[in-house]
């Protein structure tokens, strides 16, 4: 289980990466073209207002490890999901 703090600092990633999201691709454009003053603008914003930034973790225990996209957990929940019979399709020979 993830602490709360761990938790809360992924959500103000993930929204400061979206209020800035515009603004970071016109400025990466315009710094592309050369533009001198657009590429200080982007140093000035907040690093953590960058995409890469943010860590995927489980949506129901926060683990950041063994994060499986597809299903949005991780690999220890899915396999406990699994084995309880909460996840179609799955049976325990195929994992």
């Amino acid at each position: 289980m993830a602490k709360e703090s761990m938790k809360a600092r992924e959500r103000k990633r993930t929204k400061l990466a979206a209020r800035y999201d515009k603004k970071r691709t016109e400025l990466r454009k315009a710094s592309a073209a050369g533009d001198w003053d657009a590429m200080l603008a982007l140093q000035k914003l907040p690093k953590n207002s960058m995409k890469i930034r943010i860590h995927n973790r489980c949506q129901l225990t926060g683990r950041p490890r063994g994060y499986m996209r597809q299903f949005g957990i991780s690999r220890v929940t899915f396999r406990e999901m699994a084995l309880i019979g909460k996840i179609p399709g799955v049976t325990k020979a195929s994992w």
